[in-house]
C-alpha cells in the first residue's frame, strides 16, 4: 500500500495544526475530585484538642423581626396578622431597641407595590437601619 504524501503537501495542508484538549480536561476534572474527597479525609482525621478561653462575645447579633406581606396586601408581624395602625407602633418600638433587630420583609409576588413602598416609608420613618428582603433561589420559586 503506498500513501501519496505529495498530494498532501501540494494543497496547502501542513498537518493538523489543533490539540486535542477534552482528554486533558477530563484527567484535569478526575484529578480536582480526587483532590477534593483526600482534602475532606485529610482534615477531618486530624485528632485535635482545642484550648478553652474564658472570653464571651461583647454584644449579641441583634434579633429578626419578620414582616410579611401575602398577596391581598395583608401584613404579617411574626406571623401574626397587624394593621397598618399597629405595624407603626411595632416599628417605633423595634427602633427604640438597643441593638435594633433587622427587619426581614417577605413580600408575596403577587402583591401590590404601594403596600410595600407604604411599609418601608414607615419603617424609614420608625428610624429602622437595617431592613433586608427574603426571597428564594430561581430553581425553588419556578416549583409548582
Amino acid at each position: 500500500m503506498k500513501f501519496k504524501l505529495d498530494e498532501y503537501a501540494s494543497a496547502g495542508d501542513d498537518g493538523i495544526h489543533e490539540i486535542n484538549l477534552i482528554p486533558l480536561i477530563d484527567i484535569m476534572l478526575v484529578l480536582m475530585i480526587i483532590f477534593m474527597v483526600t482534602a475532606t479525609v485529610v482534615t477531618a482525621s486530624v485528632p485535635l484538642t482545642l484550648p478553652g478561653t474564658a472570653a464571651h462575645p461583647l454584644q449579641s447579633p441583634p434579633a429578626a423581626v419578620t414582616l410579611s406581606i401575602d398577596a391581598q396586601g395583608q401584613m404579617y408581624w411574626d406571623q401574626q396578622g397587624v394593621s397598618l395602625n399597629t405595624l407603626t407602633q411595632r416599628l417605633q418600638l423595634a427602633a427604640a431597641q438597643s441593638p435594633q433587630p433587622t427587619l426581614l420583609l417577605r413580600t408575596d409576588r403577587e402583591a401590590r407595590y404601594d403596600v410595600l413602598a407604604q411599609v418601608m416609608g414607615l419603617a424609614s420613618a420608625a428610624g429602622i437601619r437595617d431592613l433586608a428582603f427574603v426571597s428564594v433561589g430561581e430553581a425553588a420559586a419556578n416549583k409548582p
